[in-house]
C-alpha cells in the first residue's frame, strides 16, 4: 500500500474542482445565476464491507499518469466520515444507492446475515436503494426481513441473529420497479419516491427516484429463492412510471439500476474511454426525462455521458463514493446540468487501529445504539474469524486464466471432491461467480483465517451429489458458453478437458485420462446453487440419485487443514485455443 499523503494528494489533484465549489456554497444549496442545487451522494456494490477490503483501490499516481498506485480505502469509519464531508456545505443533499448492498459478503457482516451493515447503512442516513441481485442470495423472505426486520435463527452457522436485542430492518427503502409477484403482479417493493428539497427564497424542487435491477437476476442467485417473482424488462419498466412522477410534478427524474458497464479508464476518468457493457442497451431506450443514472454490479467505477444523460458508478465495497451536483433554476425548477466525481474512501493508520464500534464514533455519527451495535457484534466474531485454519505458500487468486480456470477454482473444486468422494463423486464442478475473494497468506507463515475462507465462500452452500451421464457432462461444458457472458466452472483434479476456438473438444473431455463415455453415468459433486440449475446450468437439474452432504465452507476448512501448507496446483486441467479472457459474474 502507498503512504497516506499520496492519497490526500490523489484527492485534491483530482478532485480540487469539486471541493472548491463546495466550500463556496451558500447555506441554502444556491449557486451561481439564481440556481439551486442539490448533491447527491451515491454508491453500489457494498457487500457487506464494514472492514476495509484487503486488495485496496486502483488509483492514477497524481506524480506520474503512467502509474498506478494502491490506496488503503473502505471501512465503516472512512465511509461514514467521507459520506458527512461530502455532505457538508450542500444541505439539499440525499444518500442513494444501486444494489447489493449486502450479500457475497465478508465473515463480519455475513454471519450475522447482514444486519451489521444495514444498521450501518441506517447510521450513514442512506435514504434509498434499488435492489441489487445479491440482495436475493438468501430469497425474498430473508430480503423482506432485512427491510422490515425481525430475527432469523441460523441452522447452518449455528447462530441467531438479532444479538442481544431486536433488529428493527432498514431505516431505508429498497425500491424495485421491475421485480413483480408473479401471480398478482404486484411489486415487490415500492417502484419508486419522490424527494422534495426546498431552497430558501425559492420554489421546492422535486426529484423522483426510480430503482431496478437487472432482468436476468433470477438465474444469478438460488432459483427456490425467487420462485414466484417476475424479472421484468429494465428499461419499459421505468419508462411506464415517467407518466406517473411527472404527473405528480416532479422536476427530473433519477434512475438507480443494478446494472452497469465497463470502462478502460480511471475512475474519474470523465472521457470515459471504451465504455461498453449491458447498461448501454438499456439507457439508450430509457425516457428522455431519465436524465441521471446511478448504476452498478460490474464493479467498475466510471463517471460518463451518455448524449445528455449521465451515468456513474462507485466502484464496489465502499471504497468509492459518488457526489453528484443537480443544478436547478431556482424560478422554474428546471434542471440546468450536473456535476459528478468520484471521492476515495481512504483509510488512516489510526482508523485501520479502531475497532468497528470505535471507528464508527470517529465519523460523529451521534447514534450511541448503532455504535455499540457494531461493536457488539465484532466481539462476538473476532474469536472465530481469527482462528488460523490452514497455510499457504502463495496467494489463491479467483481470476479465470484465458481457458476459465483460477488457482482458488481449483482447491475449491478438490476440497468438495474429498468431501463427497465417500458418497462416489468422481469430479467436482463450483461455479466462478461463488468465490468472492483470493486468500492471501497474512503472515510470513503462510497462515489464513477462518474468516478469509468464509469471505472467498461467503454464502454457505449446500453440496449435493448426482448422477449424470457422460453426454449430459459434457452440455454441461458447452453450456458454459451459451451465455451473452462466458460463465467457466471450476473443475476438480483428474478431470480434464479443452476449448478451440470457443469450441468444446469431445474427445478432449477426460477423467484419470480416460475419454467419458455418453451412456455412462459418473457421480458429480455441484453446490446446491448450481444443483438448482443456478446461472442458467439448466442440465444440472437434470441430476438423478442426488444426496445433499455438507457445506461447501465446511470442505474447505477440512481441505486446508488436512493439505497445509497448500501450494496451488498448475492450472493445467483445461486448455484452450483461441479463447479470450473471460469475465467473472459479480
Amino acid at each position: 500500500m502507498i503512504k497516506q499523503s499520496i492519497g490526500v494528494l490523489l484527492i485534491e489533484s483530482l478532485a480540487a474542482c469539486a471541493l472548491i465549489s463546495c466550500a463556496s456554497q451558500a447555506t441554502d444549496g444556491a449557486g451561481a445565476n439564481n440556481t439551486f442545487d442539490v448533491r447527491l451522494i451515491a454508491f453500489n456494490d457494498f457487500h457487506g464491507y464494514i472492514n476495509a477490503p484487503d486488495e485496496g483501490l486502483p488509483a492514477p499516481d497524481p506524480q506520474d499518469a503512467s502509474r498506478t498506485v494502491t490506496l488503503a480505502a473502505g471501512g465503516a469509519a472512512n465511509f461514514a466520515a467521507q459520506v458527512h464531508r461530502l455532505q457538508t456545505g450542500h444541505p439539499a443533499n440525499a444518500v442513494v444507492a444501486a444494489g447489493d448492498l449486502v450479500g457475497a459478503s465478508p465473515f463480519d457482516s455475513a454471519l450475522f446475515h447482514d444486519e451489521p451493515t444495514i444498521e450501518l447503512m441506517n447510521a450513514i442516513g442512506l435514504s434509498l436503494s434499488s435492489v441489487g441481485n445479491h440482495e436475493f442470495d438468501h430469497g425474498r423472505e430473508e430480503l423482506l426481513r432485512l427491510q422490515n426486520g425481525g430475527c432469523r435463527a441460523d441452522g447452518v452457522r449455528g447462530r441467531d441473529t438479532c444479538i442481544g436485542g431486536d433488529f428493527s430492518g432498514a431505516k431505508f427503502h429498497y425500491l424495485a420497479a421491475n421485480v413483480v409477484d408473479a401471480a398478482t403482479g404486484q411489486p415487490l417493493f415500492s417502484p419508486y419516491e419522490i424527494k422534495t428539497f426546498t431552497a430558501l427564497g425559492g420554489r421546492s424542487v422535486r426529484i423522483g427516484f426510480i430503482g431496478l435491477v437487472l432482468k436476468g437476476t433470477a438465474s444469478m442467485v438460488l432459483p427456490s429463492g425467487v420462485a414466484g417473482l417476475g424479472f421484468r424488462d429494465e428499461a419499459a419498466s421505468a419508462n411506464a412510471l415517467v407518466p406517473q412522477l411527472q404527473a405528480k410534478g416532479v422536476d427530473t427524474i433519477v434512475l438507480l439500476i443494478h446494472q452497469g458497464g465497463n470502462t478502460s479508464g480511471s475512475f474519474n476518468d470523465h472521457a470515459c474511454p471504451d465504455f461498453s457493457g449491458a447498461i448501454l442497451p438499456i439507457v439508450d431506450a430509457l425516457d428522455p426525462a431519465i436524465r441521471l443514472v446511478v448504476s452498478g454490479h460490474t464493479h467498475q467505477a466510471y463517471i460518463c455521458l451518455r448524449g445528455d444523460r449521465l451515468i456513474t458508478s462507485a466502484g464496489s465495497y465502499g471504497r468509492l463514493l459518488t457526489a453528484i451536483d443537480l443544478h436547478f433554476d431556482r424560478s422554474s425548477g428546471a434542471l440546468l446540468g450536473f456535476d459528478a466525481d468520484n471521492f476515495p474512501v481512504i483509510q488512516t493508520q489510526a482508523d485501520a487501529d479502531q475497532s468497528v464500534g470505535d471507528s464508527i464514533a470517529s465519523a460523529d455519527d451521534p447514534n450511541d445504539s448503532i455504535k455499540l451495535s457494531l461493536s457488539r457484534y465484532e466481539k462476538i466474531s473476532a474469536p472465530l474469524g481469527q482462528r488460523i485454519v490452514g497455510h499457504l505458500n502463495a496467494t489463491l487468486s479467483r481470476t479465470p486464466n484465458v481457458a476459465g480456470e483460477s488457482e482458488l477454482g481449483d482447491v475449491v473444486a478438490d476440497s468438495m471432491l474429498d468431501a463427497a468422494h465417500a458418497d462416489g463423486a468422481v469430479i467436482a464442478f463450483t461455479n466462478s461467480g461463488g468465490l468472492r475473494q483470493d486468500l492471501r497468506p497474512q503472515s510470513e507463515n503462510g497462515a489464513i483465517t477462518y474468516a478469509q475462507v468464509f469471505a472467498s465462500l461467503p454464502f454457505g452452500n449446500a453440496l449435493v451429489t448426482m448422477n449424470l451421464s457422460g453426454a449430459q457432462i459434457k452440455a454441461l461444458l458447452r453450456q458454459q458458453r451459451s451465455f451473452p457472458q462466458f460463465r467457466p466452472l471450476q473443475i476438480s483434479r483428474g478431470f480434464s478437458y479443452a476449448w478451440s476456438g470457443g469450441k468444446l473438444v469431445d474427445s478432449s473431455v477426460k477423467l484419470n485420462g480416460e475419454i467419458l463415455a455418453d451412456d455412462r453415468p459418473y457421480r458429480v459433486v455441484v453446490n446446491e446453487f448450481l444443483a438448482e440449475g443456478g446461472d442458467g446450468f439448466r442440465v444440472l437439474k437434470q441430476g438423478e440419485k442426488r444426496r445433499e452432504l455438507g457445506h461447501d465452507l465446511d470442505a474447505a476448512l477440512a481441505y486446508f487443514s488436512a493439505h497445509s501448507p497448500l501450494t496451488a496446483a498448475p492450472q493445467n486441467r483445461i486448455s484452450c485455443v483461441d479463447c479470450m479472457l473471460p469475465d467473472v459474474q459479480h
